[in-house]
């Protein structure tokens, strides 16, 4: 995530697109939004940076002239909860219970600290393992996975539209990010991802927290992604190398034209795999 200060928020465009049934997905700078409409209201889930929360709003006005009922968070990051204190003001906040306890008390992810969040930013209504939204006829499903992107993350189904937004626990086509400051893992994020391929209709939408809208190969492909990559440096490490062997060697470079060409440079992600993987 780039400096905020450094950003001509003037020039980012919120985009919608609709996915399907209910479901609609915002873009703009930061994690993708998740929108579902209908007569009841705007249910949102996650809200990028506070900058483009009048962007946001004009964007959900363009889908629909419905109140917002609710803001759904999949994990704390300020790329997807920036925006939580003007929205927090319209409509209940919704996320599992570690995001509340981070954002409450502020963080430490890299070089960067993050203040505590003001009272309007805070989820209202928290959940350990999961919670359902019935709205707009949709079974708004949150459910926990543990210890992937972090330990707040949730992915959140739309059951009868068949959308799944994966939050930050899918970058599509891209290196992710991984928390591990604050109870991130790869070898977390691949049990996840896994566990919730399991779940998911083979001609389900998948909505990732980064990148273009996707389906369950392209979630496939992510997994067997983490898999090789975190193999083959964790095989580095029990052979005893260091992180510079490893960047020398290149050992990533199988990966580097499909994955390392947005956000997350390749060495960025082998120094978080060596670090993570090498954790006693």
């Amino acid at each position: 995530m780039p400096a905020l200060a450094q950003r001509d928020w003037s020039k980012v465009e919120v985009k919608a697109t609709k996915v399907a049934g209910t479901v609609y997905m915002l873009t703009g700078a930061g994690g993708n939004i998740g929108v579902c409409v209908g007569e009841d209201g705007v249910v949102i889930v996650d809200d990028q940076f506070a900058p483009l929360a009048p962007k946001i709003k004009e964007a959900l006005k363009a889908i629909s002239d419905k109140p917002l009922k609710f803001i759904i968070n999949t994990h704390y990051h300020g790329d997807h909860t920036g925006s939580n204190e003007v929205f927090g003001r319209e409509a209940p906040i919704v996320a599992q219970e570690n995001v509340r306890k981070r954002l409450k008390s502020g963080t430490k992810f890299g070089t960067r600290e993050t203040p505590p969040a003001p009272k309007d930013a805070l989820p209202v209504v928290t959940f350990e393992n999961n919670v359902t939204i019935h709205v707009n006829g949709e079974d708004i499903r949150a459910v926990h996975f543990p210890n992937g992107h972090t330990d707040g993350d949730a992915v959140i189904y739309f059951q009868q539209s068949n959308v799944v937004h994966m939050g930050d626990d899918f970058f599509n086509g891209l290196f992710p990010i991984i928390d591990i400051e604050n109870g991130g893992g790869v070898k977390g994020m691949i049990r996840n991802v896994d566990k919730v391929l399991t779940t998911l209709p083979d001609d389900v939408k998948v909505i990732p927290g980064h990148g273009p809208l996707s389906d369950k190969n392209g979630l496939r492909q992510f997994v067997e992604m983490l898999r090789g990559t975190s193999t083959v440096v964790e095989a580095g490490i029990k052979e005893g190398k260091t992180l510079e062997r490893l960047k020398a060697e290149k050992v990533l470079e199988p990966w580097n034209a499909t994955w390392g060409a947005g956000g997350v440079k390749t060495e960025s992600y082998l120094e978080t795999l060596f670090n993570d993987l090498s954790r006693k």
